[in-house]
């Protein structure tokens, strides 16, 4: 597999859009998860795309600042494959990726919306304690925490991120 991965650059936002709705359902702006991104900047470190050996986007990754008992999260996602390179891991190491340069840069703990057999290889579990807006099913709101006791009094409603 020739896949390098690098930082996203401000002219690979709308190949980034296009590989999203590609893979996603047109109603994906609509989910709970995406208002908690409106009108905030996602955290450019942590924005990270793969791209094969021609230099095509073939994977994308985004995470964004959100707010748990006024303490910051890292919300995971989109994390995104183009349908050619499926299979071939490049998920799994954008998440790696992304989990690497977030403890690098002191984030004490990552959330998402998923599913939690696919995101328990990375470490992330269920957070009981942390409710994301409706109408996002609560089994699917996991967490992993960056260091010890990342997420100790973190618990409550997800908010946005105040600029």
């Amino acid at each position: 597999m020739d896949i390098t991965t690098a930082r996203e650059r401000p002219d690979d936002w709308w190949e980034v859009e296009a590989l999203y709705d590609t893979c996603f359902a047109p109603g994906r702006t609509a989910l709970s998860s995406y208002r908690l991104r409106d009108g905030v900047d996602p955290i450019e470190r942590l924005c990270i795309v793969a791209r094969d050996g021609d230099g095509q986007i073939a994977g994308a990754i985004r995470n964004w600042p959100v707010r748990v008992a006024g303490k910051e999260v890292v919300l995971l996602g989109p994390v995104a494959v183009h349908p050619v390179h499926q299979g071939e891991g490049i998920a799994a190491l954008l998440i790696w990726r992304c989990l690497e340069v977030a403890a690098k840069d002191g984030w004490p703990r990552i959330m998402l919306v998923g599913d939690a057999p696919y995101y328990g290889r990375f470490g992330f579990t269920p957070l009981t304690d942390v409710v994301m807006p409706p109408p996002t099913n609560p089994d699917r709101v996991l967490g992993i925490a960056l260091r010890k006791g990342g997420w100790d009094g973190v618990t409550g409603p997800v908010e946005r991120a105040h600029d």
